[in-house]
């Protein structure tokens, strides 16, 4: 990525958004990229809460082991086999075997909305997470993700929608934290005319984010053109120099 692309945005960000916390990327990768691959964990841990040191500007690196929650390895395509318990842990459980979350009514809910994930053809790879300015050349991502409170959401919502006629240029797919953030925008940016995904509802991951939190996650394809059109979108009005006000105080 070029760097002229990274210090624009920054510099459009703190304008328009003033000490609001920069977005963090990913991208897949054969190499490390001289960063230290994250160890396995001991125990079951969320990937969501492990980005809480990327947002601070740690960058890590994960490959298939060193991520602890087989949904998160399901959905960035490590492990596309589904479990067997998997139907049942996201529906009613087994009694005394399996603890159902109960997100879905049925176990054959749940093999329905299953037979339509996508795989990304990520085996073999690792994936890299890093913060927007911590980005260099070398780095290609796939998406950036902010997490943020309603009103900058308001904003970055309203920009994902400026040069669209479709006034669907959101899209909030159900699936867990990690899906909203890595799955669907990664899918997303392999279109034409990608989507915004707009996510972190899995109750499942809310403890690994500030209350009053979301993450909106931009395609790089459709992020490149944002920036192009920042200063001649609504940031420049008065309208939201009022908004401003609201996450600035």
């Amino acid at each position: 990525m070029k760097n002229e692309l990274k210090e624009k945005f920054i510099e459009l960000w703190n304008k328009y958004f003033g000490t609001a916390e920069l977005p963090i990327a990913f991208y897949f990768s054969e190499s490390l990229n001289n960063l230290a691959l994250v160890e396995p964990p001991k125990n079951w841990n969320c990937l969501i809460c492990e980005l809480a040191k990327v947002r601070k500007g740690e960058s890590l690196v994960f490959n298939s082991e060193s991520i602890g929650c087989n949904g998160a390895k399901r959905y960035i395509g490590y492990n596309v086999e589904m479990n067997p318990t998997f139907r049942y842990f996201l529906s009613y459980g087994i009694e005394g075997k399996v603890r159902g979350e109960r997100y879905k009514i049925s176990p054959e809910v749940v093999d329905e909305t299953q037979k339509h994930l996508i795989n990304i053809p990520s085996i073999g790879e690792n994936i890299i997470f890093k913060r927007w300015d911590k980005l260099t050349e070398s780095d290609n991502p796939e998406a950036v993700i902010f997490f943020a409170k309603p009103e900058i959401l308001s904003g970055l919502f309203t920009l994902a929608n400026f040069d669209q006629v479709d006034p669907q240029g959101v899209i909030s797919p159900f699936g867990p934290g990690c899906g909203s953030i890595i799955h669907y925008p990664y899918l997303e940016n392999s279109k034409d005319n990608p989507k915004c995904v707009l996510g972190m509802f899995d109750p499942s991951a809310r403890t690994c984010v500030p209350e009053n939190t979301l993450s909106f996650a931009i395609p790089m394809k459709k992020f490149e053109k944002i920036i192009s059109y920042m200063e001649e979108s609504f940031l420049i009005t008065p309208t939201w120099a009022k908004a401003r006000k609201r996450f600035e105080n």
